[in-house]
């Protein structure tokens, strides 16, 4: 069952598929029912390959169903970065593999009639003043350089306004941006792959990677081609991916009904927005007037215990105002980075595709990644490669040492936040 979350409580109970029972056969074999699995699924089946989908839990019970919602512009990485990088002809190109993936989200929900509770409008604010002004220029350039009007700036005053704290300094709205609710858009793609012929299996753990077959607890899956889609859930499958995609545990909150996301409450324009913080907030209201706020992670495998207390002191910074017996939710959930925050997207050897480690940017790149696989996989790979030459390093110290080392640098960020 999906862990107790207001996502949970939401959406569709009743939505499941049966186990693997046995040995099968398919063209094409995914592991992992989050956004790229299904995705993926759905567009393989309707060009007619049989495909069968391996989940261990419920579809949509990974970080696809229980992320903050928010769907951003750009890649996790801004554009001053990857121009910096990689120069200014392939920043354009990840940019407008940004804008496609933005645009499938849309395209998938109106194609499959997907109730998801969009909502357009996200507001990116910087968490300290010395910020500013490269926020601002920024937020020009996107408009000058790369032809996007749908970013304006706000200063302090017009940003407080419109999201009922005075904390930050100033923040870029993106109406071309927004958010839904995830964990119904993840049923809704799960529906509309099983229609198009997808073989969907949840409860069904894998437990080896043989090659092209997959063996699980109660079955086995020989395929063609494998997927590996299962992102920070993919735990002795495949060294290869492991070694290059972390995971680490984000945590959630969401309060009571509060007026949020309508006049006279809290982001009264109902944007969702997030910060500049390494490890950033991230909140939004829900279409019910609930606050649902995002703040703090671990990175060890164990979830916690006290997720309210752990971030609801994160919430004090930004809305001191909202108490604690106003919060009725907390959760926490796995999602997976890469050394450089850029997304694993890749042919790893022959038969063997993974797409993993969106960064946090998953509500956008993670079905588009499913889409470009199963494009790669039909003879159409050259969006692939566009993702396949990101440089995605392993981490240092191997699979064994990267969780030290990781929390070593993740708390030097975390003090850098608080600087």
């Amino acid at each position: 069952m999906h862990v107790r979350s207001f996502y949970a409580a939401t959406a569709d109970a009743g939505l499941s598929f049966p186990p693997l029972d046995g040995k099968t056969r398919a063209d094409v074999a995914i592991v992992g029912g989050g956004y790229t699995g299904l995705s993926a699924a759905l567009h393989l089946a309707e060009a007619g390959v049989d495909v069968v989908l391996l989940e261990a839990e419920r579809v949509g019970w990974g970080a696809s169903g229980r992320n903050g919602g928010q769907l951003h512009s750009g890649q996790r990485r801004d554009q001053d970065w990857l121009e910096e990088r990689f120069g200014l002809v392939d920043a354009l190109k990840l940019w407008r593999l940004a804008e496609e993936a933005k645009a499938l989200v849309h395209q998938l929900r109106a194609k499959h009639a997907i109730e998801c509770e969009w909502r357009p409008g996200l507001i990116e604010t910087a968490h300290k003043a010395r910020l500013v002004d490269d926020e601002r220029a920024y937020a020009e350039k996107l408009v000058t350089r790369y032809g996007y009007h749908q970013a304006t700036w706000l200063d302090r005053a017009a940003l407080a306004e419109a999201i009922g704290t005075d904390i930050y300094f100033g923040g870029r709205r993106d109406m071309g941006a927004g958010h839904l609710h995830p964990l119904k858009f993840a049923q809704g793609l799960a529906r509309a792959a099983a229609k198009a012929g997808a073989r969907i299996h949840e409860g069904t753990q894998v437990t080896a990677l043989a090659g092209t077959t997959l063996t699980a607890e109660r079955g086995s899956v020989a395929a063609d081609t494998i997927i590996l889609a299962g992102n920070g859930y993919l735990d002795g499958v495949d060294g290869y991916t492991e070694s290059r995609v972390m995971p680490i545990d984000n945590y959630i909150l969401a309060t009571k009904p509060i007026g949020a996301g309508i006049a006279g409450g809290v982001i009264p324009g109902g944007e969702a927005v997030s910060d500049t913080r390494f490890v950033v907030y991230y909140f939004r209201p829900t279409a019910d007037g609930r606050l649902l706020f995002g703040g703090g992670e671990t990175y060890t495998r164990r979830e916690r215990s006290d997720a309210i207390g752990f971030v609801a002191r994160h919430l004090a910074r930004v809305y001191p105002a909202i108490r604690r017996d106003e919060i009725e939710y907390a959760w926490g959930g796995t999602l997976a980075i890469t050394l450089h925050r850029l997304p694993f997207i890749r042919k790893i050897r022959n038969g063997v595709y993974a797409a993993a480690g969106y960064s946090g940017q998953g509500v956008a790149l993670a079905p588009f990644a499913g889409k470009v696989l199963a494009e790669a996989i039909t003879g159409a790979p050259a969006r692939l490669d566009a993702f396949a030459a990101l440089p995605v390093p392993p981490f240092p110290g191997g699979t064994l040492l990267r969780k030290p080392a990781l929390m070593a640098g993740m708390m030097w960020y975390a003090l850098r936040d608080r600087l």
